[in-house]
Parts: structure tokens; sequence; C-alpha cells
């Protein structure tokens, strides 16, 4: 696992021992961050279940200005607060070890918005509606904000889900990633 481009380009990345934590591979993240086109310098990000940090930090490399890293894993905790002073992001970098639900609440309270939330939930476990529902009522995703979801391709995600319009879903063999963005951006 190692960052794809930018500042830290080529920089090999730790990642959590056991089975908790399913990195995203090189392939499916190279393949997102070509979707997403050019991340501007003012970009803010949050990276729930980030496991190892590698997709957060492939923002920050990217050009992004500050990404938020959640997850409740004291172990994947460790990693990315390692990964983040290996590749000098510390500065950029916010780290909760928390749940996302109670994480997701904390940001709102905190009138944060970001303009890209990725989250690569454990598989078949029914976190992705309640994180979207926790993200719409916390308002925190900016108007054209978008929404990055890492999941296994046996599930398949609504059209749309309270004002996030799905726009976009790729295939990885048994890893999927779909978009979603505000309903109002794509009217």
């Amino acid at each position: 696992m190692r960052v794809i481009t930018g500042k830290v380009r080529g920089f090999k990345l730790k990642s959590p021992k056991g089975l908790n934590t399913r990195p995203t591979s090189d392939r499916v993240k190279e393949s997102i961050f070509n979707i997403l086109g050019y991340i501007s310098e003012d970009s803010i990000v949050l990276d729930l279940f980030s496991g190892s940090g590698n997709v957060g930090i492939e923002f920050l490399s990217r050009g992004a200005k500050k990404c938020y890293f959640i997850d409740g894993d004291a172990n994947s905790i460790k990693v990315i607060n390692e990964n983040l002073k290996n590749t000098k992001f510390t500065d950029q970098a916010f780290i909760y070890k928390n749940n996302v639900s109670k994480a997701i609440s904390i940001l709102g309270k905190k009138s944060l918005k970001f303009d890209y939330i990725f989250m690569d939930p454990p598989y078949e476990k029914g976190y992705i509606l309640p994180a979207l529902e926790n993200i719409y009522t916390e308002n925190l995703l900016k108007k054209e904000g978008k929404i990055i979801i890492e999941h296994e391709t046996k599930l398949e995600l609504p059209n749309k889900h309270l004002s996030f319009i799905k726009i976009d879903t790729r295939k990885y063999g048994g890893t999927s990633v779909s978009f979603y963005t505000n309903e109002e951006v794509t009217e």
C-alpha cells in the first residue's frame, strides 16, 4: 500500500495488523482519484472508518488542506498517527478515536462542512445508510461536495437517499465504489 501521487508519491504506508481492516487497494484508490480529478488546495476531507488512513493521506498528498480521520479501533488510530507522522501531514490532520455516529455528531456541533467524505466501512455490517443519515442530519457535506463509498459489489446502494443522489458506481471484482452528491447539484 503506497501513496500514488502528489507530495509524498511512492511513500509506503503501514496498515493495521489483523483482520479488522481491509485497506483500499492501490488500483481502487487510483481509480477513485482519476474519477474525482483535481483536488483543490482548499478541500476539507472526512475519512470515515479510516483504517490505515490510506485514502485520507492520498487526499493530503494531492493537495487537500485538511483531513479528519475517524476510526474506533485503537490499533488503527496508532497506525494512522504513525503514517501521518512519517508523511509529515500531522499539522493538516485531525484524528478522532470514536465510532462514526458519535464522531459525525461532534463534527456537526463544530459546524464543519466537507468537500469530500470517504467511507470504507466493514462489509456486510449495515453501516452505510446510517452513516449517510448522520451526515445528512449534521449537514456535513458542502453543496458541491461528494461522498465516496467503498462497499462490497453485491450490495446495491440506492440511487437516492435523503438529499443524496448516486452519480456513479464502479465495480472492481468484489469491491465497488459509489459516488453521491447533493440532489440540488444534479438538478
